[in-house]
């Protein structure tokens, strides 16, 4: 059987097309990440998705449908998922900044993301020039909570076919659905999932699913995609707990004109964020206040 029937039903323009049932999308990307579709197939998926829009239902399906290929992971403790997909282009990447704070604070945390993405600087490059290369398995990444350091672990190392689906995008130059099934990837059990988003409306399909499946996490609209809080200004952090939203723990976004902006790095390259985040751990240069609040939101959001 070919997927040709699903992709008559999501592959109708924004206005023509109907969202997958819970079943048919799951049988879908099951297919997908076993590598049982073409290339041309697998290339009208993601443009047909691109176009649509993944229904809350249908990303719970593809989030199961990926879970079956991840790599088992135990934390110590109750942990952090900092999912980071999209790199600097304009603004330095503090998704490392916030993992280490984190960790400091005695709380595992888990970075997932490419290795290199062209024209960004990534998480993990900002790692290795600080000194905390990719975990290569399990077992090392077990070993760097042990010593109360985060761990930054490549998608290609966690779930492969997942890195494949991803790696469309340097074919077809549009990111897919398998972007947002990372994103959402409960790597950990019991994790606090941090869940970002770039464009206003998806975070309307996002929600509903964190609703829908029960889930502590985290939304926010990420910094040029990224999980960590904007430094320059203070975003909207909405706590999810068993999927019901919190707005006791949850932070309300920063309103008005900046009247001040933080010390930022000078270029962002991974030498000298690295650098930056350095003088920053060591008290050289202030922590953006921003930053400072999403570590206690997240600390205080914790699953117990």
């Amino acid at each position: 059987m070919t997927i040709a029937p699903y992709l008559k039903t999501i592959g109708r323009g924004k206005d023509g097309a109907r969202s997958l049932d819970h079943a048919q999308a799951l049988d879908l990307m099951t297919r997908i990440l076993d590598g049982r579709v073409s290339d041309l197939e697998l290339g009208g998926f993601a443009l047909a998705m691109r176009i649509k829009g993944e229904s809350a239902d249908e990303l719970a399906a593809f989030v199961e449908a990926a879970m079956v290929h991840t790599l088992p992971l135990v934390a110590p403790s109750p942990a952090v998922l900092l999912p980071s997909y999209n790199g600097a282009r304009k603004l330095p990447n503090f998704t490392p900044l916030l993992a280490l704070l984190l960790a400091r604070e005695g709380v595992p945390v888990l970075v997932h993301g490419p290795i290199d993405d062209p024209g960004r600087v990534t998480s993990a490059a900002i790692f290795t020039a600080l000194g905390l290369p990719p975990a290569a398995d399990a077992a090392q990444a077990a070993a760097q909570w042990a010593r109360g350091e985060p761990v930054f672990m490549s998608l290609e190392t966690l779930n492969r076919p997942l890195a494949q689906l991803l790696a469309l995008r340097r074919v077809l130059g549009l990111r897919n659905s398998g972007h947002t099934i990372a994103k959402l990837l409960p790597a950990l059990p019991g994790a606090l999932r941090v869940v970002n988003h770039t464009h206003p409306e998806y975070a309307v399909s996002l929600s509903q699913y964190l609703r829908d499946s029960g889930a502590d996490a985290v939304l926010m609209r990420g910094t040029e995609g990224e999980p960590v809080a904007d430094a320059r200004r203070q975003p909207r952090l909405d706590v999810y707990r068993a999927g019901v939203l919190d707005t006791t723990l949850s932070v309300a976004p920063q309103e008005g004109v900046l009247v001040e902006l933080p010390a930022l790095p000078a270029t962002i390259d991974a030498d000298t964020t690295a650098a930056h985040i350095h003088a920053v751990l060591d008290g050289q240069i202030p922590l953006p206040t921003s930053i400072a609040r999403q570590v206690q939101c997240l600390r205080d959001a914790l699953p117990r």
